[in-house]
């Protein structure tokens, strides 16, 4: 039976007993390489929350935490180097930041017992969690990037896309392959045609999609992009004069640095989201007060509230709380990777713990579960203003289609389950 202990329970349990190891969370991150830009704030805002809990809150149920940072410069053979060579630190969740990567380590966090975390990329079949035993992908993944894509241009449209055009400009690997299947189903069952072109690695020569796009005028662009693709993207965009409003970029196509260079032709370029955006939340301010103003801070603290380090801070979270959860059923704050485990696929998050934890309204509220690793796959949509050099949350987080997800991931899950002669099974 599960011991759930209250915070007050834990720590005399704490108090009573020996000093703990450091909870340790590794960080792969990238620097480095083409990709950098993107990589940086992410890595900042995952460090610098839990920089934020042991300054100001002596770590994780009194047990301080330790981040191990592991340059992979979006290499998917590094990053599985430095899986190998820091999962013997006690690591108890590896958010690996890479669909390619993510491939790579799902058989081995598999085996070895470890959880893997990949917020809103990687293997979309994995929130299927009696396949995926170790392999959460809450909030939202990308077949809930497809469909919200989808449902806000039917909400948008009096709800018919019959007949409408959408082009998928996509970069040319398995993560941007990933929404395709998903936007073919719903393609037949909305009535309207889709374009798929995809770019290569790096992607700054896009001229063929875009003039493809001209020719064919379809009604609305949407983008799987990441890096130096995304602002050639946009920039090309303007050049046809493809209206900005009816251009959506997933989560990964939508930061600061991907409009800006575009200028005021960026104005009204649309990305969805799982979190919100902007740095006017409480825990913004301690992160300023006991982070960035003590010196601590991972960079330069210039970052807060920038699309991707509120990403990078909302994941930390997200692992911090699970930790919280796995001593609480395991009653001891010394949690191992398995308790990390159990604590993820028993995570609640609601409002009231998002307002006590200084994060009002910053994500959708989810639970997880044995059968769902993914959560109910809310996503909102974010709209840039080039006057302010701003986003805004212009649509709540909403559900996407789960008959068309959930078949989806049935199918997917159960081939994998049947080549790799794995019996789902939730205990």
């Amino acid at each position: 039976m599960k011991l759930k202990l209250t915070t007050l329970a834990l720590g005399a349990v704490m108090a009573a007993g020996p000093v703990m190891a450091d909870l340790v969370f590794p960080s792969l991150s990238y620097r480095t390489g083409p990709y950098a830009a993107g990589g940086i704030p992410f890595a900042d805002g995952y460090a610098d929350y839990f920089t934020l809990l042991n300054e100001r809150d002596g770590g994780i149920g009194g047990v301080m935490t330790k981040l191990i940072e592991c340059e992979t410069g979006y290499n998917t053979e590094k990053g599985v180097e430095c899986y190998e060579s820091t999962k013997g630190e006690g690591a108890l969740v590896y958010q690996p930041l890479s669909t390619g990567i993510t491939y790579q380590l799902i058989p081995k966090v598999t085996a070895d017992n470890i959880p893997l975390h990949t917020m809103g990329y990687g293997r979309t079949s994995a929130a299927n969690g009696e396949v995926f035993s170790n392999v959460f992908n809450y909030p939202a993944n990308y077949w809930n990037g497809a469909s919200g894509v989808v449902n806000y241009l039917l909400e948008s449209n009096g709800g018919d896309l019959k007949g409408k055009k959408i082009a998928l400009v996509y970069h040319n690997s398995a993560y941007g392959k990933e929404p395709i299947r998903t936007l073919e189903e719903l393609s037949a069952k909305h009535g309207f045609e889709l374009l798929a072109l995809p770019v290569d690695h790096p992607g700054q020569e896009q001229k063929s999609q875009w003039l493809q796009i001209r020719r064919e005028r379809p009604d609305f662009v949407t983008m799987w992009g990441w890096g130096v693709m995304n602002q050639v993207a946009i920039q090309e965009a303007a050049n046809i004069r493809f209206p900005m409003e009816n251009f959506i970029g997933v989560w990964w196509s939508g930061a600061e640095h991907d409009v800006m260079s575009a200028g005021d032709a960026a104005d009204g370029y649309k990305a969805l989201t799982f979190h919100n955006v902007g740095r006017d939340f409480p825990v913004f301010h301690h992160i300023q007060k006991y982070v960035v103003d003590t010196g601590k801070a991972a960079g330069a603290g210039d970052q807060i509230g920038t699309v991707l380090y509120n990403r990078g801070m909302y994941a930390a979270m997200l692992a911090a709380e699970a930790a919280k959860t796995a001593q609480g059923i395991h009653g001891t704050a010394d949690i191992n990777a398995a308790m990390m485990r159990d604590g993820m696929e028993a995570l609640e998050i609601n409002e009231a713990k998002m307002a006590d934890l200084g994060m009002p309204n910053f994500g959708p509220s989810f639970n997880v579960s044995c059968e769902n690793h993914g959560g109910p796959g809310l996503v909102g949509v974010t709209q840039w203003d080039a006057s302010s050099k701003t986003w805004s949350l212009i649509s709540d987080f909403k559900p996407t289609d789960g008959d068309v997800i959930g078949a989806l991931v049935a199918e997917d899950s159960g081939a994998y389950a049947a080549e790799n002669k794995i019996t789902p099974n939730c205990n």
